[in-house]
């Protein structure tokens, strides 16, 4: 076997970006040589993109689990394969993949396999299937407890054949695919303690945005737990995106005011409204360029097609919803894929359910909304509320 760990990094969407490639293809490198930094210091580490993929290589001391689990983690990574090398002649190809299915047996018992060859060296003499007959064959030699089955292996055995060296592997883990963080600007999400938002943020960041974070309480009708729900959660979305920041605001003030002169019904498209201005405000000093949202059309009361146009209509920033057509139950599952289901789905309140109206507004009209909005210091509530922001430097956990 190698004395390195070696891993083939695919690279999905960004294979397909024309004369950008290499300009993504780089940022892809760049994040998963940052997202293995932190194991070991990321020394004796090696990662370089080589005719349309990546190639990471570690010390032996690795663990190779815990390196496939980061890489599939990083956002623009299609799948990574654990590998190892071959001279690209079939004799030190067929050395290799004996010895590889003779660890398979030892670790796994597998008893079957097949093996699918590709010749990505198209000067190499011998063409795919012929390859994938003759390793197949070295491989039943110096294996003697295998046997072929084409149809249901336990091994997929996969022989790539390159210039100079050729890989060989067995698995392919999946990644989410996507565009490397930092290709797509940066968004500031509106991130509750729900399952929705911190879903968006995960969808965005797939997008290659970069995130920051506005979080609203109402402390003390909120509890300090409220806020450590939220902070885990971010966490655990920063395991995805790195580390980021996230700006606390009481909107309490605000909900007293708007709750003491103006109609009850409005209370929730009003309160909004205010959300918005704020988190625009702060994007805008942080250099967003766009709110993040975790909005599903009809799902809520603040959340009907007439609501939202009203409250598009409070900011110019655009609105970002990348859950605004998607079923519940999706999203539900989306947040028990990424980890956060279990952490939103425990009771502790928000701001949104403190002075909840009994009958909110459905199709609020923005003719009234405005008319409401002119017994309030609208300028003066946003800019006290922006400037008691407090700052959480949120990493992952």
């Amino acid at each position: 076997m190698n004395e390195q760990n070696i891993f083939i990094v695919r690279c999905g969407e960004v294979a397909l970006k024309g004369m950008n490639k290499p300009y993504f293809e780089r940022m892809l490198v760049d994040r998963i040589r940052a997202r293995l930094k932190k194991i070991n210091n990321g020394t004796d580490l090696e990662v370089k993109r080589h005719e349309g993929l990546i190639f990471v290589r570690t010390d032996k001391s690795y663990d190779k689990e815990l390196i496939v689990k980061e890489i599939s983690k990083v956002f623009g990574v299609a799948s990574v394969s654990p590998a190892v090398e071959a001279e690209s002649n079939l004799d030190k190809i067929g050395e290799a993949a004996v010895e590889y299915m003779l660890d398979l047996i030892e670790k796994r018992g597998v008893k079957t396999f097949k093996v699918e060859a590709k010749r990505a060296d198209k000067n190499f003499p011998v063409k795919s299937p012929d390859i994938g007959r003759i390793i197949g064959a070295k491989v039943l030699i110096g294996c003697k407890v295998l046997k072929v089955d084409v149809h249901n292996p336990d091994v997929l055995l996969f022989v790539d054949v390159r210039q100079g060296v050729s890989y060989i592997y067995d698995a392919k883990v999946s990644g989410f695919g996507g565009l490397p963080l930092g290709t797509n600007g940066k968004g500031m999400v509106l991130l509750s303690g729900g399952i929705d938002s911190p879903v968006a943020a995960w969808m965005m960041a797939k997008r290659g945005m970069m995130i920051e974070a506005v979080h609203f309480h109402s402390y003390p009708y909120t509890s300090e737990r409220a806020q450590e729900k939220v902070e885990e959660l971010a966490s655990i979305v920063s395991g995805y995106t790195g580390k980021f920041r996230m700006h606390t605001v009481n909107l309490l003030p605000i909900q007293e005011e708007i709750v003491t002169k103006c109609p009850e019904e409005e209370t929730t498209i009003l309160v909004r409204r205010f959300m918005m201005r704020i988190a625009e405000k702060i994007a805008e000093k942080r250099g967003c360029t766009m709110l993040i949202t975790g909005e599903n059309l009809g799902q809520v009361a603040s959340q009907t097609a007439d609501a939202l146009v009203v409250t598009n209509a409070s900011v110019t920033m655009p609105v970002m919803r990348p859950l605004i057509a998607m079923d519940k139950v999706d999203i539900m599952e989306k947040a028990q894929e990424i980890g956060t289901f279990e952490t939103s789905i425990q009771p502790y309140e928000d701001c949104c359910t403190v002075f909840l109206p009994k009958h909110p507004v459905t199709k609020p009209k923005l003719e009234k909304i405005l008319e409401s909005e002119s017994n309030l210091d609208v300028e003066g509530l946003i800019e006290r509320a922006v400037e008691s922001a407090e700052v959480i430097n949120i990493y992952p956990r």
